[in-house]
């Protein structure tokens, strides 16, 4: 638009010098010519106030229509202003500007006419400041949609990444107290049922109560290992030691869950290499919970934990031959579960598309199988 005021400026003042000779008001009309574009040039800045714009517009305006009543062939340098007209002033003032543009533009073209009143040069100029004011007030609307769009944008954005946030702190706080329910609660549970089993024996099997301080202490040790490695990562500490392997976490959980009054057999069966991190961590920490029901509840002599790989899911089985419980209806002691228990477990499932199977009866034992998808598994 710029670049067009200065061409169609130029282009009148050259039709001008080319139609006229060198005369008193030639140099008027350069003069004025030069004060125009000196004018135009030193227009106020995009972070110019609002006020200030319009002063500038209303003093070029008023340069030009000296300039059109000297030399009606600078009408046509109408366009540029009207443009400007419109982003300026508001909207009444702009269609004000807009009529007073034309009008003058219409009488000068008139006076340029070489024969009387020309009823096209009467109609044109009205007709195409109806039709470049149209478009640009529907240019603005959309202009302004766009903007409110883009804003609705950002900020429907900016809560979703806060909604997201929030839902992951939470799963967050939620897997922290799974991890510590199947590590570190668990671990000190049994510390305590060993030490509390130590102090009965104290005085008539010293021999067993040393048993039962001891591995209270190796299990305190491990709960030690664990509290670490949360701080790490989280991976459980048997999967480290273990390099990875589940086989051999889930060996090393079977022989330090062994005591005199409970012993833990762990099988394995197939072969499939090794599991992602989060699915042996759950996994594991499903055992971890299970064989921890086992021996606080169950009231049982013997274990079995079984890992199975086929070839469509990853299976884990815990067996006991305890007291079992009814799992359709509240557990009954033998088969509760302790704070997060199986919820925990099912959620660890869940978040990994697998699922937990629960089957026991009153002095029948319990089954625990978790499975997992092979799908996930891969993941």
């Amino acid at each position: 638009m710029h670049a067009a005021f200065f061409l169609l400026l130029a282009a009148s003042l050259a039709r001008y010098l080319l139609r006229h000779p060198w005369d008193g008001p030639a140099g008027w009309v350069v003069a004025l010519s030069a004060a125009l574009a000196g004018l135009y040039v030193l227009g106020p800045g995009a972070a110019a106030p609002a006020r200030r714009g319009r002063a500038w517009l209303l003093t070029v305006v008023a340069v030009w229509m000296v300039l059109v009543v000297v030399a009606p062939s600078f009408a046509l340098c109408a366009v540029p202003l009207l443009y400007t007209g419109l982003r300026l002033l508001p909207p009444r003032a702009a269609l004000v500007l807009v009529g007073l543009l034309t009008l003058f533009v219409v009488v000068a073209l008139q006076k340029l006419a070489d024969s009387g009143v020309d009823p096209v040069l009467l109609v044109a100029p009205p007709a195409a400041a109806a039709i470049a004011t149209a478009v640009f007030v529907l240019a603005q609307r959309q202009a302004d949609r766009q903007r409110a769009l883009i804003g609705d944008l950002l900020r429907t954005r900016r809560e979703l990444a806060a909604t997201e946030r929030r839902e992951g702190t939470l799963a967050e706080r939620q897997r922290l107290a799974m991890e510590i329910h199947d590590t570190l609660a668990q671990g000190l549970s049994s510390q305590r049922m060993l030490l509390q089993a130590a102090d009965r024996t104290w005085d008539g099997d010293p021999g067993a109560a040393r048993r039962h301080v001891r591995t209270a202490a190796s299990i305190a040790e491990h709960n030690l290992a664990e509290a670490r490695r949360f701080v790490h990562d989280l991976a459980p500490a048997d999967l480290a030691a273990g390099g990875g392997d589940l086989a051999k976490a889930l060996a090393a959980l079977a022989t330090r869950e062994t005591t005199a009054a409970l012993r833990v057999r762990f099988h394995a069966e197939g072969d499939g290499g090794p599991l992602p991190d989060r699915v042996a961590s759950a996994l594991l920490r499903i055992a971890q919970g299970a064989l921890a029901n086992v021996r606080e509840h169950a009231g049982a002599t013997t274990a079995a934990v079984t890992l199975t790989r086929l070839d469509d899911q990853v299976v884990l089985d815990v067996a006991d031959d305890g007291r079992g419980f009814d799992p359709s209806g509240a557990p009954a002691r033998g088969g509760g579960v302790r704070g997060h228990g199986l919820p925990a477990m099912r959620a660890r499932l869940a978040a990994l598309g697998g699922t937990l199977t629960v089957e026991s009866a009153p002095d029948e034992g319990t089954v625990l199988s978790a499975s997992v998808p092979v799908e996930a598994a891969a993941r």
